[in-house]
């Protein structure tokens, strides 16, 4: 008892935690009960107080354990000699041992016979909880119990009080082995899960963090974009901060995006304007020192309208504004012809050039332009026509179209202002069709004589006879050749300016045409009518150059003495001055040499071959100034068509007045060329110029004749048979059909009998439909030749449509623009539509897939009544 009692004593002194005693006693005698063993000396019985002592020591760890229970605070432990009075009095009172359960209750277990009542106290003892100082956490141990009990009492008290010091040592190792094992592993996975719990938080912080950025970035976009953006008008906001503007159809769709003020410096503020630069019904902003804005707003016709005007402030700032043309704006159309001419115009590409007319075989823009721009949703773009207009698209691998106002040392060397000004105006609808009948030029019939009207219907339904005359013979025998076809009308017979000896002599060459006036009275008589060409281009070489300089009517250089002409080139002309049609004296001098021609040849009328804004001197300046070398154009045209007659243009910036059809530009005779002639005549009717006049039949070939044999025909250079019928094939269609080579040159045959077909077809067919849509083309100025969308607006596939054209609304044509080809894609718009060639129905809003067409067939589609059944 002695030697037991010190152990326990001695694991006092390694007190571990109460729980842990617990477990280990209760783990032992459950070892015990369940062996139920009985020995040969004694039988080891579990006896209630031990299980009433062990629910003691559980209420008094269990957080929520009654009140009463708190007097064991009270106990008090003597290190030192290992007692606890108050237990000892209460091993007194014991009468019995104390049996362990999980439970609570007195299971039927095994005896224990190795413990006295001493011992039985001092291990409840360990179990109690200590009131004692605090201990290092690094000493604290769990005492172990000695599981294994003898059968025979005397026995097992001789080998404790043998061996006590030996097993306290054990005891003690093995229970720091124990503490250590547990100790370990919990302090490992202790720590994983701090580090665990640690990279959450950590990422949780992270992506909180994130979260609170992209909120305040997305506040400050919406904040800039929306709440800056002040509806100074309906339908329109601007962020005068940012300058851009928005312009919204009636049902808030965003029909166009522009970054208005390119340039100007981030760090200039804007401010309103002062009271006396302020405008009535106009909002004025300033940015200062650098630019001035003004905007209007109009409601004409169910559409808004809104006015952009820019004033530089600063000789080194050019206002500039861009639009974003990305596919999500719609489709471009208008402008004119543009180099590679592309259709729809977003679909190109332009550096930042000036707006003027030239040659797009080396210039950015061809010979017929105007400043409007019509959008797919519903918009247009209008620039004034005296803003110094620079254009480009898709710059610099943007998707922006750009307007800025520059002025330069020759496009726009005239300054209407001190400073450049950007004025343009936008208007916008829901429906681009309506939008476009809405800004068309109307009452082309006011002032139209009958005559006049006459000259429109015979351009209609008769060809052009274009030719290059050397001598009496070669137009001779080219009108012989026409009447012996039998088939084609007479016509207009259009002679070249090879007529002078020099260009600007005006009076025929005597030398090459002896007896002109008698071959003219029988080309009259054989009913065809006499154009000559004219040029605003003095040859130096010319008789009239002498006289023209000596009474100043050319066009004098700039910066030199007003008496020197300016001088340029234009086609086979070396060296040429350009008569100053803004003096007073030149109307008047040409007017009295056209008259002459007119009297004694009996000339019907004349074509204008006015050249580019690039044929122009460099240096040129005028009596009167020009807004711009196109400028020119305009004032000749207007100026000769109020005194002799004129069927034709080769230029233009403005529509000229009916009966005068605008040329299309020469076009090289070749595959290619082919392609562009459609979209070429969409933009001409697009932008204004109802009556065109297509080039020659299978290209604008040069025709060297042959002075060898004149008595001959002439001698020329046939385009490609194949290119020749699909070219005459197109042109069936087109307003005006010009001829160059005739279809009796090919040798073989069926190139003359595909010509018939196509004749008969054209006169049964397209000219009744072309002179039914020119009057009502003079009423509502549309075009006579129109895109796919014009048929149906709301067709997406109609927008985009480049090799395909109606005339009105009443007839497709798909002609075949490929060598070899024999098939090709067909797009029908909405309705009912009788094929050309087989006479079969189709429906339309739908492709025709590899729509075969043979090499003398040309695909065409005639609108059927809306109530057609199949």
């Amino acid at each position: 008892m002695s030697s037991s009692r010190n152990f326990e004593g001695n694991r006092s002194n390694f007190p571990g935690k109460p729980n842990d005693n617990a477990n280990a006693v209760i783990n032992a005698v459950k070892q015990e009960n369940n062996r139920e063993t009985v020995n040969e000396t004694s039988t080891v019985k579990v006896l209630p107080e031990v299980t009433a002592l062990r629910a003691t020591n559980i209420r008094k760890t269990s957080i929520s354990m009654p009140s009463n229970l708190n007097e064991m605070d009270d106990l008090r432990i003597d290190r030192q000699n290992g007692t606890a009075s108050k237990f000892r009095r209460a091993e007194s009172e014991t009468s019995s041992s104390v049996t362990f359960s999980n439970s609570g209750s007195t299971p039927n277990g095994s005896p224990l016979g190795s413990e006295t009542e001493e011992e039985a106290n001092d291990e409840e003892l360990a179990k109690v909880p200590l009131q004692a100082p605090p201990r290092r956490k690094g000493r604290i141990v769990s005492p172990s119990v000695n599981e294994k009990m003898g059968n025979d009492t005397t026995e097992l008290s001789g080998v404790q009080s043998a061996t006590s010091t030996i097993t306290s040592v054990n005891s003690i190792s093995s229970l720091l082995k124990e503490k250590l094992q547990l100790s370990l592993p919990q302090a490992l996975r202790s720590s994983a899960r701090r580090q665990n719990a640690d990279y959450r938080l950590k990422a949780f912080v992270g992506i909180l963090f994130l979260c609170i950025v992209f909120l305040v970035g997305f506040a400050h976009i919406y904040y800039t974009q929306h709440v800056l953006q002040r509806a100074y008008f309906e339908k329109f906001r601007f962020n005068k901060n940012e300058r851009v503007m928005r312009v919204y159809s009636s049902t808030g769709a965003e029909i166009i995006a522009a970054r208005l003020g390119e340039g100007i410096p981030s760090n200039t503020g804007v401010y309103p304007c002062l009271p006396h630069h302020q405008r009535q019904d106009s909002v004025c902003l300033e940015w200062l020192q650098q630019t001035r804005l003004y905007l209007e707003h109009t409601k004409r016709e169910g559409m808004h309208c809104y006015h952009v005007t820019w004033q530089s402030l600063s000789p080194y700032y050019n206002p500039k504004d861009c639009f974003d043309w990305s596919s999500k704006r719609g489709h471009w159309y208008g402008a004119g012809q543009i180099q590679n001419m592309v259709y729809p115009l977003e679909r190109g590409r332009l550096e930042l050039s000036p707006f003027i007319t030239g040659d797009v075989r080396k210039h950015p823009f061809g010979n017929v332009l105007k400043r409007y721009f019509l959008n797919s949703k519903g918009a247009t773009i209008l620039v004034d026509p005296e803003t110094p207009l620079y254009v480009s698209i898709n710059a610099n691998r943007t998707s922006d179209f750009c307007l800025q106002a520059k002025h330069d040392a020759f496009a726009y060397i005239n300054h209407l202002t001190p400073l450049p000004q950007l004025n343009y105006t936008i208007c916008a609808t829901d429906n681009m069709k309506s939008l476009h009948s809405s800004m068309a030029e109307k009452s082309l019939w006011d002032g139209l004589k009958p005559d006049e009207l006459h000259a429109v219907h015979s351009l209609l339904s008769e060809p052009v006879w274009q030719i290059s005359p050397t001598n009496e013979a070669a137009i001779y025998n080219y009108t012989e050749d026409v009447i012996a076809l039998g088939f084609l009308r007479q016509g207009h017979v259009l002679l070249s300016e090879e007529w002078q000896p020099s260009p600007g002599d005006f009076v025929l060459d005597e030398e090459r045409f002896p007896s002109m006036e008698e071959t003219i009275n029988i080309i009259h008589r054989r009913g065809f009518r006499i154009v000559f060409t004219i040029q605003p281009f003095i040859s130096t070489e010319s008789i009239n150059f002498k006289d023209a300089v000596a009474n100043r009517l050319l066009i004098s250089e700039r910066g030199s003495d007003p008496r020197i002409p300016a001088l340029t080139r234009y086609k086979q002309i070396n060296s040429a001055g350009v008569l100053d049609i803004t003096t007073n004296k030149t109307l008047p001098w040409l007017q009295t040499k056209l008259e002459s021609l007119i009297m004694k040849y009996h000339v019907d009328s004349f074509y204008l071959d006015l050249g580019t804004a690039q044929d122009m001197p460099h240096y040129y300046k005028c009596e009167q100034p020009l807004t711009n070398p196109d400028h020119y154009k305009t004032i000749f045209t207007r100026s000769i068509l109020s005194t002799i007659p004129v069927i034709g243009v080769s230029s233009a910036i403005s529509r000229p007045r009916a009966p005068v059809f605008v040329s299309l530009p020469p076009f090289p005779s070749s595959w290619k060329a082919i392609k562009t002639v459609i979209p070429t005549v969409l933009s001409y009717g697009m932008i204004g110029y109802p009556f065109i006049m297509p080039g020659a039949v299978g290209g604008d070939v040069a025709l060297p004749m042959s002075d060898n044999n004149p008595d001959n025909d002439y001698e020329v250079d046939l385009p490609d048979k194949e290119l020749y019928i699909r070219w005459l094939q197109l042109s069936t269609f087109l307003p005006v059909i010009r001829f160059t080579h005739l279809p009796s040159k090919y040798s073989d045959e069926s190139v003359l009998e595909i010509a018939k077909r196509l004749t008969t077809l054209r006169q049964k067919t397209v000219t009744p439909l072309l002179k039914k849509y020119a009057n009502e083309t003079l009423d509502t100025g549309l075009p006579i030749i129109r895109p796919l969308w014009m048929l149906d607006p709301a067709d997406p596939a109609c927008h985009v449509v480049v090799d395909e054209f109606s005339v009105g609304e009443e007839l497709i044509v798909a002609p075949v623009l490929y060598s070899g080809s024999r098939q090709r894609e067909v797009y029908l718009p909405a309705g009912v539509w009788r094929d050309g060639i087989d006479g079969s129905l189709r429906k339309g809003s739908r492709w025709i897939h590899n729509y075969r067409v043979a090499e003398d067939k040309v695909a065409y589609f005639v609108k059927m009544p809306d109530n057609t059944r199949f």
